[in-house]
């Protein structure tokens, strides 16, 4: 039994929020600890080292749900299923809805749920969870999808990453510039041609010393609520730990579905860091001793910016819509999707179309 992508769809924000945008920003490095560097100077190394020169942000009346529905919808659409068939609905995210001006979480209901609620599906059968596993949510979510469709237990499932980064960044710390909000969902369906779609998947949790390496804190400069939380990295440590496990889990799940390597046509990677992501790619190959062909790595991160489970799955989307410039999938091209993020966690799927 093989688990095969049966329609996609993506939700970007209308909203776009250039570098620019940030010049009358005062940045901070730490607690109450200003950055004397002129702000035109912190954007240019941002912009250099990130590749991200815009980003979109939803609209003050939006939520997170909504976006999600909207992705989903589109999923849905592009399939050849019928809502009430689906199985499983699985939506990765990190904070919930966070209405505009509040930086309060909720999840009461979840997102999953009040996705299912939205579409109409009547179907008691049809499960709806959420799934918080930092940036690589989606991707693991997709794992899931297909772990409970090889063991018989479900037939269609509609897998969501969403997620309104924009709605928990601190404004005064400069990390704020790299994220944003989004959208991205598919429908996987079962098959009896198992040559194609998910050919293997690994995963790991890195715990003992990097379970912080992303985190929640308040405000640098003691501005917003009170008890307010924002997104805080330990950036060195999370480029140098990524750098030195995302290759060897994007190995292990290719050897593990015996494509060779000359084979795999894109590889679409987590949206983090422009910089990162290349460097992830020539570690990658560097452990077949090969240099990375030129076009392999499709990226979105300069017009969309980080939008944690939503990137992989956009950029899924615009590519099979061909939407996004020099890159295009066709029928038969082995792929690797591979993430890494809050836990710290990390996985890798190598899928054929």
């Amino acid at each position: 039994m093989g688990s095969l992508i049966n329609g996609v769809g993506s939700y970007i924000p209308e909203k776009i929020v250039k570098n620019s945008d940030f010049l009358t920003h005062q940045f901070y490095s730490d607690f109450n600890t200003k950055i004397e560097e002129e702000t035109a100077s912190i954007i240019r190394k941002f912009e250099k080292i990130t590749g991200i020169a815009e980003r979109r942000y939803v609209n003050e009346n939006q939520n997170n749900d909504e976006i999600a529905l909207s992705a989903a919808q589109k999923a849905l659409a592009a399939s050849n299923i019928n809502k009430e068939e689906l199985d499983y609905l699985i939506v990765a995210h990190n904070f919930g809805n966070v209405s505009f001006g509040s930086n309060k979480t909720d999840l009461l209901p979840s997102i999953a749920s009040r996705v299912k609620h939205a579409l109409e599906i009547e179907n008691n059968n049809c499960v709806s969870y959420d799934l918080i596993f930092g940036c690589p949510g989606w991707v693991e979510a997709l794992i899931h999808a297909h772990l409970f469709i090889k063991s018989g237990a479900a037939k269609h499932c509609l897998v969501i990453g969403s997620e309104t980064l924009s709605r928990v960044v601190d404004n005064d710390d400069r990390d704020a510039m790299i994220f944003s909000d989004g959208a991205g969902a598919c429908v996987l369906s079962a098959s009896d041609d198992d040559s194609k779609g998910i050919l293997a998947h690994a995963t790991q949790s890195f715990t003992k010393e990097e379970s912080h390496y992303l985190y929640n804190d308040k405000s640098f400069s003691g501005s917003g609520e009170a008890d307010s939380r924002y997104i805080r990295m330990q950036g060195r440590k999370i480029y140098e730990f990524a750098l030195n496990h995302v290759p060897n889990a994007m190995k292990i799940a290719l050897e593990k579905s015996g494509v060779p390597l000359k084979n795999i046509k894109k590889v679409l990677l987590h949206q983090a860091n422009e910089k990162m992501d290349q460097a992830i790619i020539d570690r990658f190959y560097a452990l077949y001793e090969q240099d990375a062909p030129e076009g392999i790595m499709p990226m979105s991160i300069n017009t969309l910016g980080n939008s944690s489970v939503a990137t992989v799955p956009t950029l899924l989307d615009l590519i099979l819509n061909r939407k996004l410039e020099g890159h295009q999938i066709e029928n038969g091209d082995a792929v690797i999707f591979a993430s890494v993020g809050a836990g710290m966690n990390i996985n890798a799927v190598v899928y054929r179309f």
